[in-house]
């Protein structure tokens, strides 16, 4: 079985990545167990805090800052989410919302804004959250209609909206993408830190989903905040919000293969003990193929993931085109592991408190959100297509 342990064999690893998931995955099997899981706000706030006291969110910000490396390590990331995916869905969102919430002030956020928000996010005392999505801009972030105008010199006034936003209602401060207007579309949006009891801001609904998670619709009306709260400069935003995707997208993936790698741990468990037709349900090949499937697919996404993070980690300015792919193929490959095991396990693979059931109610919504599936094939295909006009064909040595 293609197992965590095998694949930090690979030479995408060195040993302090060996040694951080050897100590998380102890910390998982002995802690995660015994957090609050029936109410979902105080659930998630106790892994943020249980993770944070613990040291286990330092990967997120740098170690300036509180952080564990210098600067992003998206190998560690990768296995943080891996490792949390496989043994509780709501801890791995946790963990990603504590970087990816964060993402934004680590890369592009001045002296003053990194020491305000990233240690204590790094010690799970503040909940960071990422306002990007809009009802009518998702995957088209050059269409988001929110705005900031400017009031007097020091401040803006922020009017509009912000949906299915991750930790909505539960954060303490929300970068939040807005249009300002220095160019047309993608060229005129900015990004701002705002704290969320700001005046003006407020949580218009809550959102619940297949797989409950803190989600929100989020309302701006005059929202007055600080210019010394923006990210980069004016005219930034879009550039800010890819270059941090760019970062936590792999990252996505590495969740999906935590969730299969279960699913496939699960599915070898039920084959070897279900007794049926005078033996178990492991010596059916339909059974064996269907294993052998999953077995492939999980494999293709580590591969994919781990390659990715190590590029970004190599000193690569981008991983457009290897994020993409990554995440696409982990969560595709996910879902059919998990059908696989749901479909195995029978009545029980889609009776609430079976793990198989959960797993398939956590994959869904990995291959929307960071880009549904459809946008990461425009990616890919764009990606390739911008590398062989720049290249053409034999000049590659292929």
């Amino acid at each position: 079985m293609p197992t965590l342990a095998e694949t930090l064999g690979w030479p995408f690893f060195d040993e302090r990545h060996r040694a951080f998931a050897a100590d998380l995955s102890a910390w998982a099997r002995q802690t995660l167990k015994d957090l609050p899981h029936d109410d979902v706000d105080a659930a998630c706030r106790a892994r943020v805090a249980a993770l944070g006291k613990a040291g286990f969110l330092r990967p997120t910000v740098p170690a300036a800052y509180s952080g564990l490396t210098a600067g992003f390590d998206v190998r560690t990331l990768c296995l943080a989410r891996e490792i949390l995916a496989f043994h509780d869905g709501l801890a791995d969102f946790a963990f990603a919302m504590q970087g990816l919430g964060t993402g934004s002030i680590t890369l592009f956020g001045d002296e003053a804004l990194k020491q305000r928000y990233l240690p204590p996010v790094a010690r799970g005392e503040r909940i960071a959250a990422f306002a990007l999505s809009e009802l009518e801009a998702g995957s088209d972030v050059a269409a988001l209609a929110t705005t900031a105008v400017p009031d007097g010199n020091d401040h803006v006034r922020i009017n509009g909206g912000k949906t299915w936003i991750s930790n909505g209602g539960i954060a303490d401060h929300y970068v939040v993408f807005v249009r300002t207007g220095e160019a047309p579309g993608a060229k005129g949006l900015s990004a701002f830190v705002v704290d969320a009891d700001t005046p003006g801001l407020s949580i218009r609904e809550r959102i619940e989903v297949i797989a409950p998670h803190p989600l929100a619709t989020l309302a701006f009306e005059d929202c007055r905040v600080p210019v010394a709260n923006q990210l980069g400069g004016p005219g930034d935003g879009f550039r800010i919000a890819m270059a941090t995707l760019d970062i936590f997208r792999s990252t996505v993936g590495a969740a999906a293969l935590g969730f299969a790698r279960r699913a496939l741990h699960e599915t070898l468990e039920r084959a070897t003990t279900r007794k049926l037709f005078g033996g178990t349900l492991g010596d059916l090949q339909l059974a064996q193929a269907n294993i052998a499937d999953s077995i492939a697919e999980v494999e293709a996404a580590a591969l994919l993931v781990y390659r990715a993070a190590w590029k970004k980690d190599g000193g690569a300015a981008r991983i457009t085109g290897e994020a993409a792919l990554a995440k696409m193929v982990a969560t595709e490959n996910a879902q059919a592991v998990i059908d696989r095991a749901v479909q195995l396990h029978g009545g029980l693979g889609v009776t609430k408190g079976v793990k198989v059931e959960e797993l398939y109610r956590e994959i869904r919504a990995l291959r929307i959100y960071e880009g549904a599936t459809d946008v990461q094939k425009i990616v890919i295909a764009r990606e390739a297509l911008k590398a062989h006009s720049a290249t053409g064909f034999g000049k590659t040595g292929s």
